[in-house]
């Protein structure tokens, strides 16, 4: 057992609980995120894996209450940050929390830095908001920022715009921006999309390093199970909106059991097998008004489904169980009256 995972008996940093989040299409909202229910652990790097259009960024802005405004909203459950459910608070509450509590890492860091606004004025922005410090003291703390996260001729950069760096520098700078207060949780969504094999791996050291040296919790969202298996402690596998398995990293990459986290696995191409096509998982995520209402949403692309599979909807355990599943293949862990022979 890891560092990390020996946390696991302490009370979570964050813990969401039924969370329920829709968007409103006409005059009706249909949840993107439906009853997910996990949390994270001080020190835990939790990853959340799975296809474009499952709900993985919404269930992260929901947390940081950046849904968009009039479209989405959160439309049930509790998200406890240290105990204390921030589901009602207002945007004064939120902006005391975010940037210093929990902070985020945008998926493209070419539109979420302001093109119009130097590097130092951005990150001293961060600074100014939530530390009482002056401005010289805040550009000082933006430079040493800078060069933390690897950032060659700092003292020049911190004067420079967002067009005038490469992908993988606007990556490092959100990062330091993410963690410029110290922040006990940080979001990385999609922190190494768009960029190239050798700045990926020195994104996912880099986060690694922070995580370590400032004790952070770290959510890192991300489709890609190379970077999950390189720097995550547990993984949560979501598809249309629910998560259909939790396991520990070692467990779920030894012991893949939900028929949808296997077909993630068979698309990872590998070195020694010769193969003239990579595995592909048939069919689409469903759009959220087409997700079913009860039995598994992915029975219909799924290779082992059952009839009982459109009937009934699976849901992951309540056991403290370091491997968890939503599938009829594993029910014998549900309670009795919750199984298909029940019924």
């Amino acid at each position: 057992m890891t560092a990390n995972q020996a946390t696991n008996k302490q009370t979570p940093l964050l813990e969401v609980h039924n969370l329920q989040t829709g968007f409103k299409i006409g005059k009706e909202y249909f949840n993107a995120v439906e009853s997910v229910s996990f949390s994270i652990n001080r020190k835990q790097i939790v990853g959340i894996v799975g296809e474009s259009g499952c709900g993985k960024s919404v269930m992260s802005l929901s947390i940081m209450h950046l849904l968009p405004q009039g479209i989405g909203k959160i439309r049930g459950g509790e998200i406890l940050f240290e105990g204390q459910d921030i589901v009602d608070y207002d945007e004064k509450k939120m902006n005391g929390i975010r940037g210093k509590d929990i902070s985020m890492i945008f998926q493209e860091p070419m539109t979420s830095l302001n093109p119009v606004f130097t590097i130092g004025y951005q990150i001293t922005e961060v600074l100014l908001n939530h530390q009482d410090i002056t401005k010289n003291e805040a550009r000082t703390k933006a430079v040493t920022l800078l060069k933390n996260v690897g950032i060659p001729r700092a003292e020049q950069i911190v004067d420079e715009y967002p067009h005038q760096l490469s992908g993988g520098m606007r990556q490092r700078v959100m990062i330091a921006m993410a963690i410029a207060c110290q922040p006990k949780l940080l979001i990385a969504d999609e922190p190494t999309t768009a960029l190239d094999v050798t700045v990926q791996a020195q994104i996912l050291d880099l986060l690694k390093n922070i995580q370590e040296v400032n004790d952070m919790a770290i959510m890192l969202i991300t489709h890609d199970l190379g970077v999950v298996a390189e720097i995550c402690d547990v993984v949560l596998v979501m598809y249309a909106g629910k998560i259909v398995e939790r396991a520990t990293v070692e467990e779920l990459f030894e012991n893949p059991k939900h028929p949808y986290t296997k077909l993630l696995m068979e698309a990872i191409p590998k070195m020694e097998e010769e193969r003239e096509r990579l595995a592909t998982i048939e069919g689409l995520v469903p759009a959220i008004k087409d997700m079913p209402a009860v039995g598994c949403r992915f029975a219909n692309r799924c290779p082992k489904a059952m009839p009982e599979c459109m009937q009934v909807t699976p849901r992951l355990g309540e056991s403290a169980a370091e491997h968890e599943v939503a599938c009829l293949l594993y029910e014998e862990s549900w309670p009795k009256e919750e199984r298909v022979g029940a019924r």
